[in-house]
């Protein structure tokens, strides 16, 4: 019994050490957004701010065209997840449900492209989009990440449909259910933690997605959260760093109160106890 109690006590000491390696950052981050220059000039960094003021926050909506920033990767995001949900939630449908004899064989050609690294795609990508008169706008960002989110996303889904028993759905297509019926009206809702999963993972990462942001988008008005958020560093970072940390809370904010309020939703969505809708 005193090991037992011995092991909980280093566990839990570990685990509020890896906790506050993790927060810290952020709760730091944070407080020096509501710093005054003069706080970084002369003062311990570490310390607390001199008074507290949402100075910093207005400055840089207003002036440091973080509002335009915003509403594009607000838009960017919104549209890819919407189209990963539909497509993925889709294909797995007709994988697992209506099975054929390449079922199997379709699922590993969209698990394949898990392996395929981003930086492989670039030059194509640009390329083409060049060609085809797309570089500088949103559509340059949504179409490679809806395509790299596919796969994960078709997997989860497709693990999720396993276990819907197939009595349902026969007896859903014997009262008169079309199999569109049975999709929407059926197994769809009944995915709401997969749905919930594949959400929060795909939006943490097309939220602070970079590299496509970088290659395809040059033009000021297009440019998304990261891509702006380094000019604006560039641009305040030496005499302004209230502001560019107000920035930076401004960006993590958004994606941190999605993750807590649907965090027993992504858990379960990865659990086996997600198969019970």
């Amino acid at each position: 019994m005193k090991l037992s109690s011995y092991s909980k006590a280093i566990f839990a000491i570990i685990s509020v050490a890896l906790l506050v390696i993790q927060i810290y950052p952020l709760i730091w981050v944070f407080i020096s957004s509501f710093k005054a220059p003069t706080d970084f000039s002369g003062n311990n960094p570490l310390s607390l701010p001199s008074r507290f003021s949402f100075e910093n926050y207005l400055n840089v909506w207003n002036k440091g065209n973080l509002g335009t920033y915003f509403s594009n990767s607000l838009i960017v995001a919104v549209t890819t997840i919407v189209l990963v949900i539909l497509f993925s939630a889709m294909a797995a449908f007709v994988i697992e449900k209506m099975r054929f004899k390449w079922s199997k064989t379709v699922l590993f050609l969209f698990l394949c492209g898990i392996m395929i690294p981003i930086q492989v795609v670039l030059i194509p990508l640009f390329i083409i989009y060049n060609k085809t008169g797309i570089i500088n706008t949103l559509t340059s960002l949504i179409l490679p990440q809806v395509g790299f989110a596919l796969p994960i996303s078709i997997y989860l889904f497709v693990s999720f449909y396993k276990y819907i028993s197939n009595e349902i759905m026969e007896a859903a297509v014997m009262d008169g259910c079309g199999i569109y019926q049975v999709f929407w009206r059926m197994i769809f809702p009944l995915s709401r933690n997969t749905i919930v999963t594949v959400v929060i993972m795909n939006l943490i990462f097309i939220w602070n997605e970079f590299i496509f942001a970088n290659t395809f988008i040059h033009d000021m008005k297009s440019r998304t959260i990261p891509v702006g958020l380094m000019d604006y560093i560039g641009q305040y970072g030496l005499t302004d760093w209230g502001a560019t940390f107000a920035a930076i809370s401004i960006t993590t904010i958004p994606t941190m109160l999605v993750y807590f309020i649907f965090n027993k939703s992504v858990i379960s969505g990865m659990t086996a106890g997600a198969t019970k809708g």
